[in-house]
């Protein structure tokens, strides 16, 4: 599996948003501004996550997005199954998907445990803790610069 280069944007959007209070709308120029990417590619990225409950969006004048959850109810999880769907390692995994050695594959517990050590990964970050993350890398940098 391979995040693509929307869902690592859409994570960093949510980030963004994160180091924000809840529901406090943040103009999407800011947000395309410190995420270096374009308006479209922004509400593009951010369609499923207002899909899916967890940003809302606000047109017009002073219009932006904004969480619509607190940041320590949204995982990485969250925001990827969001973007691409369930996270498989390989497709006997999925529930549509059949294979002719399903009942005497060896490497099938292999993948359902490794699939699921990763989700349960990904679902153990939320946007709390990222945000707290964020916050401590930034002030190392300032301070880092006081110290030249």
């Amino acid at each position: 599996m391979v995040i693509t280069r929307a869902t690592e944007c859409a994570i960093r959007a949510l980030l963004y948003l994160a180091m924000h209070p809840k529901g406090q709308i943040v103009y999407k120029k800011d947000i395309c501004r410190s995420q270096n990417v374009t308006p479209a590619f922004l509400t593009k990225i951010l369609q499923p996550l207002i899909k899916n409950g967890i940003v809302g969006s606000q047109r017009g004048v002073g219009g932006g997005f904004f969480l619509l959850l607190d940041p320590s109810e949204v995982t990485l999880l969250d925001v990827i199954q969001s973007q691409e769907g369930p996270i498989l390692l390989n497709r006997c995994l999925g529930a549509s998907e059949t294979c002719e050695r399903s009942g005497i594959c060896p490497v099938k517990n292999v993948w359902q445990e490794a699939n699921r050590n990763l989700t349960d990964l990904l679902a153990g970050f939320d946007f709390l803790m990222l945000a707290g993350l964020e916050r401590y890398r930034k002030k190392e940098d300032e301070d880092s610069d006081c110290r030249k």
